[in-house]
């Protein structure tokens, strides 16, 4: 090869290479590719709003259900988190009341009981969480839940 073709190789080689570093990246389309802390939903109607909602509601639907079979096979409600440990899928290491970023509160009598999720930080993303034995969820973001905070869906 001749030194001019050389430089004019070299020359469309730069200008090849300068036009494919100035394309701009493709945006984000796929949902694992959302922008840090927003969340993901995990299923079609996800109440949560973070991560540690979602776990909070979780742990709080595995204690509805283990009363809903401990009073079904007992007749009467558990008074303590240890008495649901294998009632359902109610394991012993769910007794501990330290929940990532939630602490469970949990007041049982024969005829009903009250389970609460308090956030360590109450925010949008961290909303408190009430349930009783009607087995229906209420949530606050603005103090803790009652059975007259909303429901969540």
């Amino acid at each position: 090869m001749t030194r001019p073709a050389l430089i004019l190789s070299a020359l469309i080689l730069t200008l090849a290479i300068s036009a494919v570093a100035q394309q701009p990246e493709p945006a984000p389309t796929a949902p694992s590719q959302a922008a840090p802390g927003t969340y993901t939903p995990k299923y079609k109607g996800d109440p949560a709003q973070s991560d540690s909602e979602f776990a909070a509601l979780a742990y709080m639907r595995v204690v509805i259900r283990a009363q809903k079979q401990f009073n079904k096979q007992y007749e009467h409600y558990a008074t303590t988190l240890n008495e649901l440990v294998h009632s359902g899928s109610f394991t012993k290491r769910m007794v501990n009341p330290n929940r990532g970023d939630y602490t469970v509160g949990f007041k049982g009598k024969k005829d009903s009981y009250i389970l609460t999720m308090m956030p360590k930080v109450l925010d949008a993303t961290h909303r408190s969480f009430y349930a009783e034995d009607d087995g229906k969820i209420h949530a606050d973001d603005a103090k803790p839940a009652d059975k007259d905070s909303p429901v969540v869906r």
